[in-house]
């Protein structure tokens, strides 16, 4: 019997993303193990997204009748690292490795469970997982785990899923660091001040993905207080200048704050009708740091970009 063209297209793509995951050698730019968790020996991170605020879904007990009966919304800092591990080790294996790496970093189990005692496929569609081909879960066959430890009055959250494609074992550790969102406004007058005081002001109210220069839409507020700036003073221009964080390699971060910065200003002429001939642009890259690139709280202080008077 003939298979359908739509099978044809799902095999050709799992084809064609498991060739290019088994050719990955590397972790991706920008990424790195969550410190004290590490990862499986001989893995490489496939994904890797943080979020200086954002939510997590995670399972603190198995489902009932096919429902949640712990589900956590977890706000705060959030880390997804996804990992592939070539053929050889089992699900288990890898699980009971970060189960016990997660324990030696003071996590209490909140939930251990494999496909079935957890609760199938509805299960892995009620947690957070990146994307194929940076993650894969096999809602037939998988393990996961979910933790909880409170240091120095902070609560933090850990899950990993474990599964399996082509013989290559994915996981995903996903991080929940619970803070309250911390005021990232800048409004006109406040830019104002800024420009007028110290030629330059830090604007941390524009989002960008990991590694990508392409505006997220939660940056419009922001966006919309700089077109404010600029169109109350019709005589001002500005350079627009982008910043990144330590991770990654020089040439790289100086080309993509270039990038980030050129983005804001194509944005600033396309939906705002500000004069490009007002707005110069340029990246520094990690040059001009604000904190220390050692740490989360440092790293997230220099991802930004700034507005600076001429």
């Amino acid at each position: 019997m003939p298979i359908p063209h739509r099978m044809l297209a799902v095999l050709a793509l799992h084809s064609f993303t498991a060739t290019a995951a088994a050719a990955q050698t590397r972790d991706v730019a920008g990424s790195r193990d969550y410190p004290g968790i590490g990862r499986f020996t001989g893995s490489v991170i496939t994904g890797y997204v943080m979020k200086d605020f954002d939510a997590a879904r995670m399972q603190a007990a198995a489902f009932r009748d096919g429902q949640p009966a712990d589900a956590r919304r977890l706000e705060g800092r959030i880390f997804r690292i996804a990992y592939r591990t070539n053929p050889g080790p089992s699900i288990l294996e890898v699980s009971r490795n970060f189960e016990t790496q997660l324990a030696k970093a003071g996590f209490e189990t909140l939930l251990t469970c494999d496909t079935d005692a957890c609760g199938a496929i509805p299960f892995t569609e009620a947690i957070d997982t990146l994307p194929v081909p940076q993650m894969w879960v096999d809602g037939f066959n998988y393990r996961y785990f979910s933790g909880r430890k409170t240091e120095g009055g902070r609560e933090t959250y850990a899950s990993v899923i474990v599964s399996q494609n082509n013989q290559d074992i994915y996981a995903q550790v996903t991080v929940a660091e619970l803070g309250a969102i911390a005021n990232k406004m800048v409004d006109a007058a406040a830019m104002a001040k800024g420009l007028g005081e110290t030629g330059h002001i830090a604007l941390y109210g524009i989002y960008f993905d990991t590694d990508k220069a392409v505006l997220k839409p939660e940056s419009r507020p922001t966006l919309e207080q700089i077109a404010k700036l600029l169109t109350s003073q019709p005589q001002l221009n500005v350079f627009i200048v982008g910043h990144t964080d330590g991770q990654g390699a020089y040439e790289y971060n100086l080309d993509l704050s270039k990038r980030r910065a050129e983005a804001v200003a194509a944005e600033l002429v396309k939906s705002f009708r500000i004069a490009q001939t007002r707005l110069r642009t340029a990246g520094v890259g990690l040059l001009a740091p604000v904190g220390s690139n050692a740490t989360d709280a440092g790293r997230a202080l220099n991802r930004r970009v700034e507005l600076v008077a001429p």
